[in-house]
């Protein structure tokens, strides 16, 4: 299993043709899993997506990689390659800013981008008080969130 002490990853850059071709793969089950994650966090705690409140579904995940993929990092592994990338998602727009999320992708070895698969969504629960558990929720990125291997 990858874990940020093992693997290397290239630095940021803007995304190649094959990495928009990769997300393309994934893209259905991408937009799908957004979604239920919001759904989800909004049933535990409304504040992981709290970016989008107000935004209906089909306008926070009406984004495009040719346009919206703005970052991408790698690693190859032993078992392929992780791909992360930064997606705007245009319709959040607030007083942070644009609004991006992190994505976990997983490209197989040896058969092109057609086994492409999802792997994960980054959802933040960042800073924790004495006890250990979360103060801060976060699914929606600013711009400035730098895009760092994350393992969920």
């Amino acid at each position: 299993m990858a874990t940020n002490e093992v693997i290397s990853l290239n630095d940021p850059h803007a995304p190649t043709a094959k990495a928009i071709e990769a997300f393309s793969v994934v893209q259905k089950e991408l937009k799908s899993e957004i979604i239920k994650s919001r759904h989800h966090w909004d049933k535990h705690e409304p504040k992981m997506w709290s970016r989008a409140e107000g935004i209906s579904d089909h306008d926070l995940v009406n984004f495009e990689f040719e346009k919206d993929l703005v970052e991408i990092r790698s690693a190859i592994v032993s078992y392929g390659t992780i791909v992360l990338g930064k997606i705007r998602l245009p319709a959040v727009n607030d007083a942070e800013g644009e609004g991006f999320v992190h994505v976990r992708i997983h490209d197989p070895p040896n058969r092109g981008t057609e086994d492409v698969r999802f792997h994960s969504i980054w959802t933040d629960e960042g800073n924790h008080d004495a006890d250990g558990r979360p103060t801060t929720w976060r699914a929606i990125q600013t711009k400035d969130t730098a895009l760092e291997f994350f393992n969920e």
